[in-house]
C-alpha cells in the first residue's frame, strides 16, 4: 500500500522488452541499501517488485498486464518517473490509500495557470469517471491529488508549485497520457451495492450473500 506522496523522482537508465514483459532499471536517490529484493515500489503509480538493487539503482520486471494497462511501456532511457516505497506499519498516511493497481490511462486535454497554481484537465476512458467525486482523491502517476471537478468523461485537478517541482507533472504536455488509480473505497462501494442496483430488491438470500446474515 502507498500514500501517493512521492519520495523521489528517478531517471530511467534501461528499459527493454523481454517478449511480452519488460525489464526496467531506474537511477534513484532513494536509499537503495535499505531496499531489498522483493520489496514493492510504486513507479509512476504502478506497484512493481524490486528484482535487483545496486548503489543508486533499482531494477524491476514489468509484467505484460502492467505494460497493457499503464504507460510504463512508453518509458525510454533518460525519462523521469515518480517513486514511492510501500508504506510501513506506523508510517503516517499523509495522502490517501493507494494500492498501486492502475485502473486506466487518462489523456491531458487542457492545462492553464490560475493564481500561481496549475489546473490540469484529463479525459478518461468510458466508465471510469463514475469513481471520482469532487474534492475526493485520485492518484495521477502515483501522485495523491484532490479532484477539483468531474465531468461525464473526465476531471480536473489543481497542482501547487511544490508538487509541480518535485514530481513528473512539470514535464507533461497536452495529449500526453498518465496512469490513473481511482479511490479504492468507491470501487468497493459499487461492488457491494451492485445487487440493489440490479433491481432485485432486498431478500434473505441477498442479505446472506453479502454477509449481513
Amino acid at each position: 500500500m502507498f500514500t501517493g506522496l512521492i519520495e523521489s523522482t528517478g531517471r530511467v537508465s534501461v528499459f527493454i522488452r523481454r517478449g511480452e514483459a519488460g525489464l526496467l532499471t531506474v537511477e534513484t536517490s532513494l536509499p537503495t541499501a535499505e531496499i531489498a529484493i522483493g520489496d514493492s515500489v510504486a513507479v509512476n503509480g504502478a506497484c512493481l517488485t524490486v528484482t535487483a538493487t545496486a548503489s543508486g539503482t533499482l531494477t524491476f520486471e514489468v509484467s505484460p498486464e502492467s505494460l497493457d494497462r499503464t504507460t510504463l511501456g512508453k518509458l525510454h532511457s533518460g525519462g523521469r518517473v515518480n517513486l514511492e516505497r510501500a508504506l510501513k506499519l506506523g508510517d503516517r498516511l499523509g495522502g490517501h490509500i493507494v494500492s498501486g493497481h492502475i485502473d486506466c490511462c487518462a489523456q491531458l486535454s487542457r492545462s492553464e495557470v490560475r493564481s500561481g497554481n496549475h489546473m490540469l484537465q484529463f479525459t478518461l476512458p468510458s466508465g471510469h469517471a463514475r469513481y471520482l467525486v469532487e474534492k475526493g482523491s485520485v492518484a495521477i502517476d502515483g501522485i495523491s491529488l484532490t479532484v477539483n471537478s468531474v465531468t461525464a468523461d473526465g476531471f480536473s485537478v489543481n497542482i501547487i508549485p511544490h508538487t509541480l517541482v518535485n514530481t513528473t507533472l512539470n514535464q507533461i504536455r497536452s495529449g500526453d497520457t498518465v496512469n490513473i488509480e481511482t479511490d479504492i473505497i468507491g470501487k468497493y462501494v459499487e461492488r457491494l451495492t451492485a445487487p440493489w442496483k440490479s433491481g432485485g430488491g432486498l431478500s434473505i438470500k441477498t442479505l446472506a450473500e453479502n454477509g449481513f446474515l
